[in-house]
């Protein structure tokens, strides 16, 4: 064990504060700092913890060599520490999963989310946002892999487990806008590969219709707190309410970030 283990719960409350005014650069010296520290300190659960925090970061900001190198240590840290079992393991695959994901190798990321998901289905103590969060991604993976009625599946499991999550129903949205895009993927395929097509199938055009509409109203639930993390989320949806011609809801969610983030 390291004689000065690093601070991770400090590090991880001054890494909220950092997000909470969108100041990627400052998350990313002090996320840097602290994995010298941890490095010097020998404390390798310490550095599991900052890239695992590192490989979220340079995903947000588009650095795929970054993601994918803290990925890799982060993986071979939780072989080193013989945390293979645990729910440790378990947040790592869904976090590198993640990023493998937003870059294309959608394989290798399906490959690390059922290691997940064999953990967190398996233990007790799992909780309930960690395994709708990790459906959400997996489904992801797999429309990205053409497997609609396997991604169909975890987008319906991924909204059962979050309804009874406290604020859950930002998740819910993010999955219903995830459905939407199934949709149209699957439309595209069955047109040919025609997106023009895809989004003028009626049948098609229905379904996104109904998952966005009912996805705006989950963002617009009133208990939910308006914070860093529902201005984040505003900010990720935005953009697909825009894709789909709902400007005024793309330009709406963006004002409510703003107004977050000051």
């Amino acid at each position: 064990m390291p004689l000065n283990p690093i601070p991770q719960q400090r590090i991880v409350e001054k890494l909220d504060e950092y997000m909470s005014h969108r100041d990627y650069a400052g998350a990313e010296r002090h996320l840097l700092y602290w994995l010298d520290e941890a490095i010097l300190a020998g404390d390798q659960r310490g550095e599991l913890m900052v890239r695992n925090e590192l490989v979220g970061h340079f995903r947000k900001t588009g650095d795929k060599a970054h993601a994918f190198e803290h990925a890799e240590e982060a993986l071979r840290l939780i072989d080193e520490l013989g945390f293979d079992q645990t729910i440790s393991a378990g947040t790592t695959y869904t976090n590198t999963g993640t990023a493998f994901n937003a870059f294309g190798d959608n394989e290798r990321s399906l490959d690390l989310f059922r290691k997940a998901a064999k953990l967190y289905e398996s233990s007790s103590h799992t909780r309930p946002e960690l395994l709708g969060g990790l459906y959400n991604n997996m489904a992801l993976a797999c429309i990205a892999l053409g497997r609609f009625e396997e991604a169909d599946e975890l987008y319906a499991r991924a909204l059962e487990i979050m309804a009874d999550v406290e604020n859950g129903q930002l998740e819910q949205a993010i999955t219903y806008l995830n459905m939407a895009d199934a949709a149209v993927a699957k439309a595209r395929v069955e047109n040919g590969g025609d997106e023009s097509a895809a989004m003028m199938d009626a049948a098609c055009d229905e379904v996104v219709e109904e998952y966005l509409d009912t996805a705006l109203s989950l963002l617009d639930t009133p208990s939910i707190p308006r914070d860093g993390y529902y201005a984040f989320v505003c900010e990720k949806c935005a953009p697909v309410f825009a894709h789909y011609g709902y400007f005024l809801a793309d330009e709406d969610l963006r004002n409510r970030a703003r107004e977050i983030y000051g």
